[in-house]
């Protein structure tokens, strides 16, 4: 079983939502009663709230330190793959003076694609090649750190 922020966030706002079923089962009360009955229920609740909101805040803090470590790998990862490239004996491909040879040495790409690369340049930078639709966003992502424009 899970234990930690979300746990004990959990925990409190189902006590909130569990105090606030039974409270409701009255029906015999007051409108005065059920105001005050509705009144406490959202006191409770924003209590409940208020103790968990530094777990929450850690938990988002926490979340963000992940997610750029994660894009720091990510960035890492590429240079790897064309450092890789390069080092095969491949070159850095330009999409705007590519042989259509070249192009086809690229993963993914065959004579057709290779043919609509030259047909659709010049480009300014790589991603225009899923812009004007001559690559699938899979493709791309195969050759995205192995192609330049300059």
């Amino acid at each position: 079983m899970r234990s930690g922020p979300v746990t004990n966030i959990s925990a409190a706002l189902g006590i909130a939502l569990l105090l606030s079923t039974m409270c409701g089962c009255a029906t015999n009360e007051t409108a005065q009663q059920r105001k005050e009955r509705e009144d406490k229920t959202r006191a409770e609740a924003a209590k409940a709230t208020d103790r968990a909101k530094p777990e929450i805040q850690a938990a988002g803090r926490e979340l963000g330190r992940v997610a750029d470590e994660a894009a720091r790998e990510a960035r890492a990862f590429a240079e790897g793959v064309r450092q890789g490239w390069v080092q095969g004996g491949h070159h850095v491909v330009n999409l705007n003076s590519a042989s259509e040879s070249e192009l086809t040495e690229l993963p993914d790409i065959s004579g057709v694609t290779a043919r609509r690369i030259i047909r659709n340049r010049p480009y300014r930078e790589p991603a225009e090649l899923i812009a004007k639709h001559v690559v699938s966003s899979e493709q791309y992502a195969k050759i995205k750190d192995i192609v330049t424009t300059e």
